[in-house]
């Protein structure tokens, strides 16, 4: 146990009055109070080690919106004959935000993108699965450049 004074761990610990407050003291620190009693020491249970099981990875669904998203907007707008302004109403969005997308300056967001897509039938969100774990690992690299391979640099 440790002194709630000097903080050593010691096995004799006392419990002392110190300025009205009982703290549990070593020998050292119980002298700055009224010893009350000693407090005998539990002994200490042997921590058994905690065996982890490890589940095999399941993997992991990312949501990306596919690269051609303002040519397949722009098109399904145009063949549902609705000018921005009304579609944009229809969606309860800004007119600028059906404009930017269709022109390709902002990507819509998953959220977004499932709106359009509900109101639009059409596919703007692919699933990619991602596996993690033993085969994840970095052989060859055929993505590219990395920031640690610039640092190995």
């Amino acid at each position: 146990m440790n002194c709630d004074m000097c903080g050593k761990g010691t096995d004799e610990v006392y419990a002392a009055l110190v300025e009205g407050t009982e703290m549990h003291l070593c020998n050292g620190c119980s002298k700055y109070g009224k010893v009350l009693r000693g407090i005998k020491q539990q002994p200490k249970k042997e921590k058994k080690p905690k065996i982890i099981v490890q589940k095999p990875e399941e993997p992991e669904i990312i949501q990306s919106i596919v690269e051609d998203y303002s040519l397949i907007i722009k098109r399904a707008r145009e063949k549902m004959k609705l000018s921005q302004k009304d579609f944009a109403k229809m969606l309860s969005e800004k007119e600028s935000l059906i404009h930017n997308l269709e022109t390709g300056k902002m990507e819509p967001s998953i959220k977004t993108a499932q709106k359009l897509e509900k109101s639009l039938g059409v596919k703007l969100i692919e699933e990619i699965e991602e596996r993690k774990g033993a085969d994840s690992g970095r052989k060859g690299n055929p993505g590219g450049f990395t920031i640690g391979d610039m640092i190995k640099l």
